[in-house]
């Protein structure tokens, strides 16, 4: 599919499309990029609301029981794991980065807990740096049906992606595509005949054959 027309559907379907995370800072986005591991982003919304009152600085959630922050973000599943990276990327970043979370694709990677996905939806939204393009799994499968990539690794996609996607886009494209995949191109039932590339999506016969 021609990839000026795919940007121009999505801009005028998704003009405003932005990240739906809350967050004041890049630290804030740190940690709820972390929580929003398979959780959706509503839930991890509610968690920080409170979590963000109850801890305000970097250096609250390094030297916090990790008991207690483990029970704070219970909700959002996989828990311990995600205190323990939160907690770990709080101390390194106290001790390795001045205090400061890190603008830098490379030495956010070292953070724990924080791969590419993490590091771009930080990068771009918290610094409006496009390193990359966020591939979730709303981002795979639009991306799978749309044509743009026959991969399912994230990686790959991404790839695949960067080499269509104008480098002025990544950043808004990531986020008009989860937009996207989570009202109309839903994973099990796919809003097809509502939908903005129905008449030029390949995949529409795939799941309304005439």
């Amino acid at each position: 599919m021609n990839k000026i027309k795919i940007i121009n559907i999505l801009k005028l379907s998704y003009p405003q499309a932005k990240c739906s995370l809350h967050f004041k800072n890049p630290w804030e986005l740190l940690v709820a990029t972390i929580l929003s591991a398979q959780c959706a982003d509503r839930r991890v919304n509610l968690v920080t609301e409170n979590l963000f009152k109850k801890y305000l600085t970097i250096s609250d959630y390094a030297d916090s029981n990790l008991l207690n922050l483990e029970k704070d973000i219970k909700s959002t599943g996989f828990y311990r794991n995600k205190a323990k990276n939160i907690q770990n990327s709080a101390k390194k970043i106290m001790q390795q980065f001045s205090e400061k979370v890190p603008n830098q694709m490379n030495q956010l990677l070292e953070l724990p807990g924080v791969a590419r996905k993490t590091a771009n939806v930080v990068l771009g939204n918290a610094f409006g740096k496009a390193e990359g393009i966020v591939v979730d799994t709303h981002v795979g499968r639009v991306s799978q049906r749309l044509g743009l990539t026959k991969n399912k690794d994230p990686k790959k996609i991404e790839q695949d992606l960067l080499g269509i996607i104008d480098r002025s886009n990544w950043i808004w494209f990531s986020h008009a595509v989860i937009e996207h995949g989570r009202s109309v191109c839903q994973a099990k039932k796919p809003k097809c005949l509502e939908c903005p590339f129905k008449d030029v999506c390949p995949s529409k016969q795939v799941f309304y054959p005439e």
